[in-house]
Formats: C-alpha cells, sequence, structure tokens
C-alpha cells in the first residue's frame, strides 16, 4: 500500500529561566590561548547580539533533566495526535549530552533517554522500541528522516521523535560563544496514513555528513580560564569554520531536496533552519533563492526564535515549528497544503533537509 508520513501531532517545553545578554555584563571573557580578552564586556555582548541576533535565551531549572522536558513535549504531542501511546512502535530521541545533572559536567546516558522517555510514559509495550540518536544540530530532523524511512518500509505505523537538549550545563562560562547556547525541548508523532486519504506529508529528504577536516568544528575541550581543570570539558566551536561550512553546503541540501520533491520554490511557504545564528541563517536563504538566480525573498518565508530562546540545537526547530503551527509566533501562521522545509546543520559535520506538505 502506497502510503505517506505525516506529523499527527506536536509539542514543546520552553524552560523558564531566561537569561539576558545583560545578565553576561560582569562576566569576564578569555580566548583559546586562556588569555583575558581586553574588549569591555558590554562591546563584547553588543558585538554578539549585532552578529546572532541572540538577546535572550532560556536555560532548564536546577531541578530538571533532558529527559524530563522530552516527556513534556512528548506528552503534548500524544494529546494531540489522539494516540494510545501503547501503540507507538518507536520512539527516536535526538540529543548530543544525555542528561547533565545540575552542578555536574557528566554525560548520563544509561539508560537512555528515549528508556527513560518511555518509563515515565509508562508505555508498557515492548514491541515499542526507544534509542537515542546523536547527529548534532539536525538530530530531531535525522530522526523525522528516519521515521520516514521505517514507515514507507512498512516496519511502523506510529513513531514519536524527540529533540531535547540542556546546553546550558555544558558551558564554558569563560568562552564567548557560551552566550550562543540554551535548553528546550520538542517532540512529535509521526504516523502512516494512505496515500488515497491525504496529500500531506514528507515529500523529500537530503542528507549529507563532512567527516574530514570538519569533523571538529564543534567539539569538547577544557575552560579557557587559565590553570582550568583540563579533565572537565566544555562544548566549543570554531565559529568562523562552522559559518563557512553552512554557508557553503546547507543552501546546496535544500535546494537538492526541494528538486527531488519536484517542488517549485515559489511554492516554498515556510523555511525552519536551525537557529544557529541570524546572519548565517539569512545568508542561507539568500543563497538558496541564489541558486534558482531569484533575488527577491518572500517575507515572512524564515520563523526564527533565536532573538529569544537562543540556539538549543536539536530542539530549535521543532519547537519553532510546534509555536507556528499552534499560532504562537508573530507574522507566522500555517494552512492545510503549504509545502515547508526543515532544514539543520550542526556537529559532524551533518547536514539534513526535509520537505513536507501540511
Amino acid at each position: 500500500m502506497n502510503v505517506r508520513t505525516i506529523l499527527t501531532g506536536t509539542g514543546c517545553y520552553i524552560p523558564p529561566v531566561v537569561k539576558t545578554n545583560k545578565d553576561f555584563a560582569s562576566q569576564e571573557f578569555y580566548g583559546e590561548d586562556t588569555h583575558r580578552i581586553t574588549t569591555p564586556t558590554e562591546e563584547i555582548v553588543e558585538k554578539f547580539q549585532g552578529i546572532t541576533g541572540i538577546e535572550e535565551r532560556r536555560y532548564v531549572p536546577d531541578d530538571m533533566n533532558s529527559s524530563d522536558m522530552a516527556v513534556i513535549a512528548s506528552r503534548l504531542a500524544i494529546a494531540e495526535s489522539g494516540i494510545n501511546p501503547e501503540e507507538l512502535d518507536q520512539i527516536i530521541l535526538a540529543h548530543n549530552f544525555g542528561n547533565v545533572i545540575k552542578h555536574t559536567i557528566q554525560t548520563d546516558v544509561l539508560p537512555a533517554l528515549a528508556s527513560r522517555v518511555k518509563h515515565s510514559l509508562g508505555i508498557r509495550n515492548p514491541n515499542c522500541v526507544a534509542y537515542d540518536i546523536l547527529f548534532g544540530c539536525p538530530g530531531w530532523v535525522q530522526g523525522i528522516i528516519q521515521a520516514d524511512a521505517y514507515i514507507k518500509a512498512g516496519i511502523a505505523k506510529k513513531i514519536l521523535v524527540i529533540g531535547t537538549e540542556t546546553l546550558s550545563r555544558v558551558l564554558d562560562n569563560y568562552d564567548r560563544d557560551s552566550m550562543i547556547f540554551s535548553d528546550g525541548a520538542g517532540a512529535s508523532i509521526v504516523e502512516a496514513r494512505p496515500a488515497s486519504e491525504t496529500n500531506s506529508g514528507i515529500l523529500s529528504s537530503s542528507v549529507q555528513s563532512h567527516c574530514l577536516d570538519e569533523a571538529y568544528y564543534l567539539y569538547l575541550g577544557k575552560s579557557n580560564y587559565p590553570g582550568a581543570d583540563p579533565k572537565i570539558r566544555y562544548i566549543k566551536m570554531k565559529g568562523r569554520k562552522v559559518y563557512e561550512y553552512a554557508m557553503q553546503h546547507v543552501p546546496a541540501a535544500m535546494k537538492d531536496c526541494l528538486d527531488k520533491a519536484g517542488i517549485p520554490i515559489s511554492e516554498l511557504k515556510k523555511v525552519f533552519i536551525h537557529q544557529a545564528n541570524e546572519k548565517m541563517d539569512e545568508g542561507i536563504i539568500r543563497r538558496l533563492f541564489k541558486l534558482y538566480n531569484i533575488k527577491d525573498i518572500p517575507e515572512h518565508i524564515m520563523p526564527m526564535s533565536i532573538h529569544k530562546l537562543g540556539n538549543s540545537s536539536v530542539a530549535t526547530i521543532p519547537t519553532l515549528f510546534d509555536m507556528v503551527k499552534k499560532g504562537l509566533w508573530d507574522k507566522h501562521e500555517l494552512q492545510t497544503g503549504d509545502v515547508i522545509m526543515f532544514a539543520s546543520v550542526g556537529a559532524g559535520m551533518n547536514i539534513n533537509a526535509v520537505c513536507y506538505r501540511m
């Protein structure tokens, strides 16, 4: 039977702790060479906001972890879809650092976060297979691509796909890049539907991994603070390299995805791109349209949450999609039949894109 893969329910958890740029005013920053950066902090923060667009970010409360957020987002997605959780065939959970208990720096992935979510949801069905994936920031999109493959292969009919992250727990506070990252979780129920019943669903996907020179553009390294314990490691990023990589490869992957779907770019209503850097995301969209020899980009084609929510890695796309879908994001709405795209880039280095009809 010809089937389509559709998203029948979504949910998200936006942490309540707001960290503004002003909160970094008294912070001392150090470079990779462990030398203190003498530029006034106010100037550093102002330049940071001008490049990234980030004004605020959200941190998880001390008594919560990545898996806790994932459970909340999952319950909302399940409720909206109306399914019985016992009917789930798989739970795919994307993250990068597992649970990191507050005031520690140790990643906890035993048991897997997907197993913890299944436990918290009280799902008894042993045929509901729960597992984690590590794919950098594109993890949730990759989970959607995997779910589509299992559904198209006839292996599964209902899958819960989650992206959750607490990057605030792996930050080096002495590194300027620490101001980028945040926390959050988003979840979606992905189901099979007979093609005869709906025109909605996943139309195409595109995925690439570049793992030679690009493999260590994001990595775990010691603090920039002089004399810091080298055994304690934090998230690190070669920002210029990441920017150049994304600008070179992401637009081409998005075009490949759109072309596979046979959809003209004029029909693309929204692009939900990983919220990593405002200028980078805007540049990617410009280059995508340039590949089609189009200079004028449609207004409001790219919802942005990075200004208030920061970069929550695997959670940026599912949280933003959930809010736009539910009419909770200014100037953006979705209608049945709209063609949208999910696109992401992150550690690995990995890129992916999904073309979807609402």
